[in-house]
């Protein structure tokens, strides 16, 4: 290992992480963690962390994989002449000791309760033996360095009990290392962790790191299939129960409290027992589930809008299968209670009760229960998503030729149980395994000459030829090992031999690294975390994990810098398997849309942002795109342009490492350039008022020219005509010029009025409300830039996209209510006066000082500036700046009641529509 004179060389932010960690320790602190994306030398920040504190070293990981990665890599760092080994003795024997989790937490389960099914005790008095021999040689080694890789895992049972003993080595220094940040973990578990560790040490993100050219620029890419002709018949027939069952929900007579009149009853009017109306947002807090159901309730048009309610993005979409679950659970408890009712009842609770399974439910006397969905698992699993593997390694392969080195990932090697009986025939019993992944790309003509091999925890497996190449290699380079490639049923080759794991696990990587295969496929358990290829170009996630800690890891596999391929650009592709033909079926389509909530990528536009948005502009996170065939056109034809995934990330450019919460904005129609970032306006000087037009002055009252000339020569002329008579016809002729003039200053009177008119007829621009916002935000001070500091972009899809830096969170939030419509319960509204036409009769109304009343529509005031009177002041400032000299209308008194009611549900600036994202910049 080596020496203190003798350090690694560390990228600026892992020293930056290390000098965070020393303060640790000189502050008094016996443990800390350190946060740092997959691929980001964690091995190498941990290794040097011990070294510095020149310790017996212990490291935990959880898998074979790790465990040999961490061994190399210390070898690898340790300089000539330096005797002091690493090994995996549970003995402590060597100086550094790499075990795997699994080595600590041997359980015997015969001590896990007591007789009356309780808990024993503490957690490390239930080991097996061996577990506690490993506990007392922790305890008996001295000061120690305890590393603990990938230590979200800490999280799990073992967890409790590292945290016991590692309160018993008062003198041991811990530090964890982890790529998951500390703000993606639950309440519960963020309380073990600082139990454990305290505050984290975060380094840079993974976007700072492909900025900087530590990690490879990415793209996150999505090819959708649908369910095969059988599994589809399957869900239709499901579907179709579960129709046939919400359209009787629908029909009157069904029981005898209907579901529409209950849901009018419960959601709409909620009138109480005192004769008030339950405020909404009270309702929405205590049922969320309910109060989104009866949202999306009311935009398929089956319910008015509850007062007070405000829909947003995930509301504009009819009522999914979730929803009816809800509101069926709801109901039943209220209205078909078991064992009593009519005999009506007790027939509608009896249909509920047969047609629930077929969404993987159940109505028991308690409400309706969760169970195992068939049809989760048949989108989770289904056939056309191996398939669909093979077509973009295929896409893939045609790009990168023998660079190619793809990842496959799938939850497991085969199926541990056999399939519900409802499935059998219309899923494989292995279905959505690895091997039979590895079977489908070995028998396609275009991936079998990628010589796919299989590589899980237990098994190595591949094609009869592939075989034969990987056993020389094997041979080559590790001499006298007896292996033998045997037959399998399913015509795959498994390699069998007496090999430990970790020699498996890095014989395979290095023939895969090599060339030797350029598909590997495996579970996420053993390579979908830790395991580093620096080859791997292409991942394919075929997995059902949504946890950020899965997500992060997954995807870090194909991060690594690949010093073959300087330029190197990844490739991360998600399997979607959707069906139109079942209420459920796009349970996939969540799954995918979970992973991408805080995973950051960059969009069209080089903006780094998160959510499905950023594979393509046209996804949404609440439904699967209407033309699926054409999201694939467009994702397989950027794998030949991995130069333009390159240029989005505009590697070296400087950035701020930060993340905004950032308000896109649609309108029905952009104008200006797209794909760009705009300037913002300046104030207008003329607005529309309530009447007429606010900012301009008096209309011009000087005389033009040619007037001013005709007056005076009338005026010399009469004169001269006094002494001259030869004069006066010249006199005359000037004089007639007069009411030219007059005429003339008419004229430009009226044109500038026009000209008044037209300058209050802007657009309905969205900018000048952001400004508004954001002065008001100034204002209150909230924000020290104002409107100064608005940044928006312009997508290439026409989409706005607004954010505050110095005020994110409460810009977006605002800006949202205020261009929104006007729905919940506002406590003001603030009128704006439409821009008179620009017409002679309303310039000579404006002329004459009695413009006409222009039409108004209402916003909604946002919240924030509704609190109080200093607040309301700051906005109505703000928006007589920016948009319209009006007052806000309360809306609990005087005219506002009726205002709000006449005003309810109306968009101020019409067809637009809001989105909350986050953006990295």
């Amino acid at each position: 290992m080596p020496t203190a004179a003798d350090p690694p060389t560390l990228r600026p932010y892992q020293r930056e992480a290390l000098e965070e960690v020393a303060a640790r320790w000189d502050a008094g602190h016996r443990r800390t963690w350190i946060v740092l994306p997959p691929g980001a030398g964690k091995t190498l920040v941990g290794l040097e962390a011990a070294r510095r504190l020149g310790r017996r070293t212990v490291v935990l990981v959880p898998n074979t994989a790790i465990q040999g990665q961490w061994i190399r890599a210390w070898d690898s760092l340790r300089p000539e002449g330096d005797d002091r080994t690493a090994g995996t003795d549970r003995d402590l024997s060597h100086h550094t000791t790499v075990l795997t989790y699994q080595t600590l937490a041997v359980f015997d389960p015969d001590a896990e309760t007591d007789e009356e099914g309780g808990g024993r005790g503490p957690v490390r008095d239930r080991l097996h033996p061996n577990g506690r021999a490993l506990v007392g040689a922790l305890h008996d080694a001295g000061p120690l360095t305890v590393l603990l890789d990938e230590c979200h895992h800490l999280l799990q049972v073992w967890g409790r009990l590292l945290a016991e003993v590692l309160d018993d080595l008062p003198d041991a220094r811990v530090v964890g290392l982890t790529g998951t940040p500390a703000t993606d973990l639950t309440a519960a578990e963020r309380a073990l962790v600082d139990r454990l560790f305290g505050a984290p040490v975060t380094g840079a993100s993974i976007p700072a790191l492909v900025r900087d050219g530590y990690l490879a620029p990415f793209a996150e890419l999505a090819y959708l299939t649908e369910p095969t002709p059988t599994e589809l018949a399957y869900l239709k027939d499901q579907g179709e129960r579960f129709s046939r069952m919400c359209g009787e929900l629908l029909t009157p007579g069904f029981a005898t409290t209907d579901l529409l009149p209950w849901i009018d009853a419960r959601f709409v009017h909620r009138d109480t027992a005192e004769g008030g109306r339950l405020p909404w947002s009270r309702v929405a807090a205590a049922e969320p589930a309910l109060s989104d159901a009866v949202l999306r309730l009311h935009h398929a048009g089956l319910c008015a809008l509850p007062e007070g309610a405000r829909p947003s993005e995930e509301h504009r979409r009819p009522p999914t299968a979730a929803d009816w679950i809800a509101l069926v659970d709801d109901y039943a408890k209220r209205c078909l209670p078991p064992d009593t009712g009519s005999e009506r009842d007790r027939e509608a609770r009896e249909r509920l009760r047969a047609a629930l399974p077929a969404i993987g439910h159940h109505l028991t006397r308690n409400g309706v229960r969760r169970g195992v969905s068939p049809v989760d698992r048949v989108l989770a699993r289904s056939d056309s998503k191996a398939h669909a593997t093979a077509e973009i390694l295929a896409a893939e392969h045609t790009a990168l030729g023998e660079r190619l080195r793809a990842l496959v990932l799938c939850d497991h090697e085969r199926a541990s149980s056999r399939p519900p009986a409802a499935l059998r025939g219309i899923l494989d019993a292995d279905a959505g395994s690895a091997r039979l992944q590895l079977a489908t790309l070995a028998g396609d003509p275009r991936t079998g000459p990628l010589d796919p091999v299989l590589l899980t925890g237990r098994t190595v497996a591949m094609a009869p030829g592939t075989a034969v190449l990987f056993l020389e290699h094997v041979r080559a380079e590790l001499p006298g090992t007896d292996l033998a490639a045997v037959d399998r049923p399913d015509g795959l080759c498994d390699i069998e031999g007496p090999w430990s794991p970790r020699v498996r696990v890095a014989a395979v990587t290095r023939f895969f690294e090599a060339g030797g295969s350029r598909a590997l496929v495996g579970t996420r358990a053993l390579l979908g975390e830790g395991w580093d290829a620096r080859g791997v170009n292409t991942v394919v996630d075929l997995t059902t994990a949504t946890t950020p800690t899965a997500v992060v890891q997954s995807r870090g596999r194909a991060l690594r810098l690949d010093p073959a391929w300087p330029d190197k650009t990844a490739h991360t592709w998600t399997v979607v398997c959707v069906s139109g033909d079942h209420p459920r079926g796009d349970a996939d389509w969540d799954r995918f849309v979970r992973k991408h909530q805080g995973y950051l990528g960059a969009d069209a536009d080089g903006e780094v942002m998160s959510g499905v948005a950023h594979i393509d502009p046209s996804l949404s996170p609440y439904a699967p795109p209407d033309d699926p065939d054409g999201l694939n056109r467009r994702m397989l034809a950027r794998v030949g342009r991995r130069d333009l995934t390159r240029g989005r990330w505009r590697v070296g450019e400087p950035y701020e490492d930060s993340l905004l919460p950032t308000l896109r904005v649609r309108r029905p129609h952009t104008a200006g350039p797209r794909g760009e970032d705009l300037a913002l306006p300046h104030p207008p000087r003329l607005l529309p008022a309530p009447r007429g037009v606010s900012g301009h002055g008096p209309p011009p009252r000087r005389i033009p020219a040619a007037a001013v000339v005709a007056a005076v020569l009338a005026v010399l002329l009469a004169a001269a005509a006094l002494l001259s008579p030869w004069t006066l016809p010249a006199a005359v002729a000037a004089a007639a010029l007069v009411p030219v003039a007059v005429r003339v200053r008419g004229a430009a009177r009226l044109r500038h009025a026009r000209s008044v008119l037209a300058g209050a007829d802007a657009p309905d621009d969205v900018l000048r409300h952001a400004c508004a916002v954001a002065d008001a935000l100034r204002g209150i001070g909230r924000s020290e830039t104002g409107a100064r500091g608005v940044r928006v972009h312009v997508d290439t899809d026409g989409v706005y996209r607004f954010t505050l830096p110095d005020a994110a969170d409460d810009f977006a939030a605002a800006l949202e209510e205020l261009v929104g419509p006007v729905v919940g319960e506002p406590s003001h509204l603030v009128p704006r006066p439409l821009p008179p036409a620009v017409t002679d009769e309303n310039a000579c109304a404006l002329l004459a000082g009695a413009p006409p009343e222009n039409p108004v529509v209402y916003h909604v005031v946002p919240s924030l500036f509704g609190r109080g009177r200093a607040r309301l002041r700051a906005f109505t400032r703000a928006w007589g700046r920016w948009i319209a000299p009006t007052e806000p209308v309360p809306t609990a008194t005087g005219t506002g009641p009726a205002l709000l009611a006449a005003h309810y549900g109306a968009h101020p600036l019409e067809d637009t529509s809001t989105a909350r994202r986050l953006t990295w910049s």
